[in-house]
């Protein structure tokens, strides 16, 4: 078996003179010293050479080795210089860099400017589901059956199954207001909640109810299907 012992040595000089750290030193360290590394695959390929061979060989492999040893910790001593260097020069008061994050979004920012003035004024701010019952988006709020924003051009009507709701109203003679199916539909405005809060609290009241709407409205500059109020 032969071996180009100067383009092994000059290959292993070149790697370890170009490494830049010491990880990257240790990388080079166990490729070329490691048990299962280059001089290791040569030492073990020395019980299959011709006994004439196996002397010089092994004299060979191990002047390699002794390079190499000498080469790493030459290029140990130098990295480490290096970092104490960096490390005395560096000026420790300078300032960091600063990570870019992101800013608020202008709805989301409008929006905490409205409600701070109204909660000075003493209005407590309200969150409700978008996706409510047609009692609470209609009916609750005194809009009739007959009333064009119920049609499903106006609004949008899920495709779900059917629940009955009883209505605050089953005091009434009316029948048709005392127990009526709501169909589930995307909240075409806020006043949802006004209906919400009046179940669970008594008045007086003041409550400001931002947030998602959604209406059938063809998009252009000043409509779209889903906006804030």
């Amino acid at each position: 078996m032969f071996f180009d012992w100067t383009a092994l040595e000059q290959e292993a000089q070149d790697k370890i003179t170009r490494a830049e750290s010491l990880e990257a030193l240790e990388q080079l360290k166990i490729k070329y010293l490691g048990r299962q590394g280059l001089l290791a695959g040569i030492t073990g390929s020395i019980p299959g050479l011709p006994p004439e061979e196996r002397p010089e060989t092994g004299k060979k492999a191990n002047l390699l080795k002794g390079v190499i040893l000498r080469l790493l910790d030459e290029r140990e001593k130098q990295l480490k210089t290096q970092d104490r260097a960096c490390a005395v020069n560096f000026d420790f008061s300078l300032p960091g860099k600063t990570v870019q994050t992101g800013t608020t979004h202008p709805i989301t920012r409008t929006i905490e400017e409205i409600t701070s003035i109204f909660t000075r004024m003493g209005f407590v701010t309200m969150e409700g589901p978008e996706v409510e019952n047609e009692f609470n988006n209609f009916t609750g709020l005194n809009i009739p059956l007959d009333h064009p924003s119920r049609d499903a051009f106006d609004t949008f009507y899920l495709k779900s199954p059917q629940s009955t709701v009883h209505s605050p109203q089953n005091k009434t003679k009316d029948h048709r207001l005392s127990t009526i199916d709501y169909r589930l539909l995307l909240r075409s405005h806020t006043s949802p909640v006004q209906i919400r809060v009046m179940q669970k609290h008594k008045p007086p009241l003041a409550v400001i109810v931002p947030g998602k709407v959604y209406r059938p409205d063809a998009v252009d500059a000043s409509h779209s299907f889903m906006f804030h109020q």
